[in-house]
């Protein structure tokens, strides 16, 4: 069974998490063309999945539309918040404390070759985490995420470069939904946004909803998740988070 390291990084700001990313990714990539071209490969970087909060960030995919942002510069100072133009696919998003974003950076050549199939292997997982809790999730045709009726639980985007993806999915558990009133989530105005507590009607615990979330991630990937205690990049300094 194949080995994906995994790495909770708590409550991280939204900017360097992004820098992060894309140096892992860049990483994975450079080790590919490397290993293809014959050369030897050293302290060989696997595929890995990121779990973090944000603090309260709105981020507006590449294809996005900048009007779908109904908040100022100012007013968005004053809710603690800010807005990131990212490389990632799809609209505007927000994420926020409450939340699980999880960013799987993967080497689908490992896997398949075939994106649809990746952003409907992320779906499923938040279908079947929903299925524990008794709630019934699922798709909407035409539209990305996981959706409980008319109401997205967790939106997702990824860019991915190379067969090798970055970005990922953001889980609505304890979410503060008001934060989405300051946009078109994901450009869709005429569908609501919902979290796992609105819908139980009392507290889940976050730990709990990462246990599973990781669970079904090995179950829907056929992979063993090897948790690391400690990041290299975060630990020897990456010049991006001394900026």
């Amino acid at each position: 069974m194949r080995e994906v390291d995994f790495f909770d990084m708590g409550l991280a700001p939204y900017r360097e998490t992004w820098a992060l990313q894309g140096a892992i990714q860049k990483q994975i990539i450079d080790q590919k063309i490397a290993l293809r071209n014959g050369e030897e490969v050293t302290d060989r970087r696997r595929d890995i999945f990121l779990m973090v909060e944000h603090p309260h960030v709105f981020t507006l995919g590449k294809s996005g539309d900048p009007t779908h942002l109904l908040r100022t510069n100012s007013e968005l100072k004053k809710l603690d918040a800010e807005f990131v133009k990212i490389d990632r696919g799809g609209d505007i998003t927000y994420h926020g404390p409450g939340q699980i974003v999880g960013y799987p950076i993967l080497d689908l050549e490992n896997y398949f070759t075939d994106i649809h199939r990746y952003m409907r292997s992320l779906e499923e997982i938040m279908i079947l985490v929903c299925r524990d809790y008794g709630i019934e999730a699922g798709r909407i045709d035409g539209l990305t995420g996981t959706w409980v009726g008319k109401s997205k639980i967790c939106a997702m985007g990824v860019r991915c470069s190379r067969w090798v993806t970055m970005h990922g999915f953001a889980f609505n558990v304890k979410t503060s939904l008001n934060y989405f009133d300051c946009i078109v989530p994901c450009g869709i105005s005429d569908k609501g946004v919902t979290s796992l507590e609105q819908l139980l009607g009392h507290p889940v615990s976050m730990d709990e909803v990462k246990a599973k979330i990781r669970h079904y991630f090995e179950e829907v990937f056929d992979v063993n998740l090897n948790e690391l205690g400690e990041l290299p990049e975060l630990r020897d300094g990456l010049e991006i988070f001394k900026r």
